[in-house]
């Protein structure tokens, strides 16, 4: 007999855990009865309709109570709290109030029966006189909260499947952060960003990792340990806290106008560590060694998993370029549809949500996947757009963006009290505080020093400091502590993520604007040179290629192919350049422009002083009417940092843009003024 039913649970396994459980009630079926069963059954449907009705009319209050006082602080300029850390506390209220002050009437239907089985089935079909039912699994619940089925099923109403977070909330966020990314200040801190958010996150993790490790061996010595928690479950944990979300710190950075270059380190090593941050962790669930215990160290195991974090975010990377590359060749390049700036917009908004569902449907990483589309959909597709479709576009996925990550963190506030298996830990919480603030140090410091012996602008010690305090973390971090909470391990870590969360937002976004000042960080900024030696030469090489080739295929910008291929090529450079390149061939759109000075004959010429460069990097200067002497090194720098100027680059004229933040050097005025003694 036992054989049968180990067999039976088995089948059962092996055809989704469909359960057929029997009723013992042998009651005769009359017709009255099941018209007043459909009656009852069409009543509850109605029931569940209303509290679902419910359910999202609170979150959308939510969020229109949280733009209100949005608005309020922004014209009381207040910049204590941001809207994130608002959203934050409405959902903290409001979860107080469904936990505490809002009690349903038990339903006396309610029947518990018991069946003994070995596995938690997913989907139960039960047989009541003939008609059968199906429930779903919506998870365990402790026995003393029996009683409360009713106000458990209330509080489950308002708790979300977390791969809503990842297919829903999370894509027009992460997008977003590729479209909107500023490549001038970006790609001049390259070199950085990325050792912030690879190197950085990766030594973050680790230092987390085992600091976290020593805190539960601890709490297993004096008996604080409810389950089992591994090495692995440590990693896991500073993988998912090691991703950054100042959000806070930089909308106050863009509101004040603070230094472009401490914007782009932070808001580029949020952006590229977000996606590492996914990929690690994914790569540590996947350390499997081989034998009975999976949670020793077993080098093989580890170059796996090492592997899987190379290979996932390479193909994600890949796929997110490719799918950008597509879209501005496919869609719009050789098509008509600017024409129909609704059919454009739409187009646009599909391809761009559907990278991050195919990276995931194919085993990749949709976060890292839409990343890079976004950028490659910035850099190429955006300039085929229509004038109408650029603008909608760009409000589009900004609205997303703000009310996607407001959700989020109302969300945030709203499971401190709504989610049934928290397990907090004291020791566990002060050592995740400790380690979280240690790994920020290790990352930031450290990779600072080395990153300095190789910078010309360096990164100040105030700089450091502040991208030490702006450590904040946010979405991503809440979205893959929330996805799986079916272990105590997990369970432990959701609810500690959910306090830092609450602490970095409240106390370090909060005084965001008090430590700007503490570091002396103005809203001048600093002074910001760029030359063609701080320039990597990898990029100078893809910079030349990308405007020479990619640019007249992918969209209207660029040189002609013609002028570019050799002269054999010119029935294929003429079929791939567009119309609108040759009407656009004395127009150079070209964002990047400012960014690279090419190896070879470069004059720069700015009022009455000209600076030149040959193919060896060599400089020489020319002298101002008015008789100043400039040194070309020192005017070379100066024009390149500083002021409207022009750069003619074998016979293109290029009209480099300046910003407006960037304050006019005194040598400008004094040239100015030598110019018009002259003139006059």
């Amino acid at each position: 007999m036992g054989c049968k039913m180990n067999a039976a649970v088995s089948i059962w396994r092996r055809l989704s855990l469909f359960v057929l459980v029997s009723s013992l009630c042998s009651c005769p079926c009359r017709a009255e009865d099941s018209a007043m069963e459909n009656i009852v059954t069409e009543k509850k449907a109605e029931e569940s309709h209303r509290q679902d009705s419910a359910d999202l009319l609170v979150f959308i209050l939510l969020l229109t109570l949280t733009i209100l006082t949005i608005w309020l602080f922004k014209h009381r300029r207040f910049r204590f709290l941001h809207e994130t850390g608002l959203a934050m506390i409405y959902g903290l209220l409001v979860g107080v109030v469904l936990r505490y002050a809002i009690h349903v009437p038990s339903d006396m239907n309610n029947v518990t029966l018991s069946c003994n089985v070995n596995a938690s089935p997913a989907t139960l079909l039960v047989n009541v006189s003939g008609k059968f039912y199906e429930y779903t699994l919506k998870g365990e619940i402790s026995a003393n909260d029996v009683d409360d089925i009713q106000d458990n099923e209330m509080l489950r109403k308002v708790t979300f499947d977390p791969e809503v977070f990842f297919n829903i909330l999370l894509p027009p966020i992460i997008f977003h952060a590729g479209y909107s990314l500023k490549q001038r200040h970006f790609f001049r801190n390259l070199g950085s960003i990325l050792a912030y958010a690879f190197v950085g996150t990766v030594v973050s993790c680790f230092i987390i990792g085992l600091f976290m490790y020593g805190c539960v061996m601890l709490m297993k010595q004096i008996g604080h340990m409810g389950g089992d928690f591994f090495f692995t479950d440590c990693l896991f944990f500073g993988a998912i806290v090691s991703a950054t979300d100042p959000v806070t710190v930089l909308a106050i950075f863009n509101e004040l106008q603070v230094d472009a270059d401490l914007y782009a380190l932070l808001f580029g090593e949020s952006v590229l560590n977000d996606a590492v941050a996914v990929v690690l962790s994914s790569s540590i669930v996947a350390y499997q060694p081989e034998g009975d215990n999976t949670h020793t160290f077993e080098a093989m195991a580890m170059l796996k998993s090492f592997g899987i974090f190379l290979g996932v975010f390479s193909g994600s990377f890949a796929l997110g370029v490719a799918t950008g590359v597509v879209t501005a060749l496919i869609s719009f390049n050789f098509t008509k549809l600017r024409d129909f700036p609704l059919l454009e917009t739409a187009l646009f908004f599909l391809m761009s949500w559907s990278t991050f569902l195919l990276a995931e449907a194919c085993g990749f990483t949709g976060v890292v996947a839409v990343l890079f589309c976004g950028m490659t959909q910035a850099h190429y597709t955006f300039n085929n757009l229509s004038p109408e479709s650029q603008d909608r576009t760009k409000q589009l996925f900004e609205l997303l963006n703000f009310l996607a990550e407001n959700f989020i963190f109302s969300y945030m506030g709203l499971t401190l009290f709504t989610f049934h298996n928290h397990v907090f830990n004291p020791i566990f919480i002060v050592g995740a505080f400790l380690a979280v603030f240690l790994g920020r140090a290790v990352n930031i410091y450290p990779l600072s020093f080395l990153l300095n012996l190789g910078r010309r602008n360096k990164i100040s010690s105030n700089f450091q400091h502040m991208m030490m305090f702006a450590g904040l973390r946010g979405a991503m971090t809440f979205a893959l502590s929330i996805r799986d909470t079916a272990t105590y391990a997990r369970q432990m870590m959701f609810s500690t993520t959910l306090l830092v969360v609450f602490f970095t937002v409240w106390i370090c976004g909060g005084g965001t604007t008090q430590m700007l000042g503490l570091f002396n960080i103005g809203p001048d900024g600093v002074e910001r040179r760029s030359t063609k030696h701080e320039s990597a030469w990898f990029f100078r090489i893809w910079y030349n290629f990308d405007h020479n080739y990619l640019k007249p295929i992918l969209t209207h910008s660029g040189p002609p192919l013609n002028a570019t291929l050799p002269a054999c090529c010119g029935p294929l450079a003429r079929c791939l350049t567009s119309p609108q390149a040759y009407e656009n061939e004395e127009q150079l759109k070209d964002s990047d422009s400012d960014l690279i000075l090419n190896d070879g004959d470069i004059t720069l010429s700015y009022g009455d002083v000209t600076v030149s460069t040959d193919a060896a990097g060599a400089h020489t200067s020319g002298t101002p009417v008015g008789g100043v002497a400039v040194n070309s090194d020192e005017a070379l720098d100066r024009e390149l940092a500083f002021g409207d100027h022009e750069l003619v680059i074998r016979g293109t004229r290029l009209v480099l843009p300046m910003d407006d933040s960037e304050p006019p050097l005194p040598l400008d005025s004094h040239r100015h003024r030598h110019k018009n003694e002259t003139m006059s």
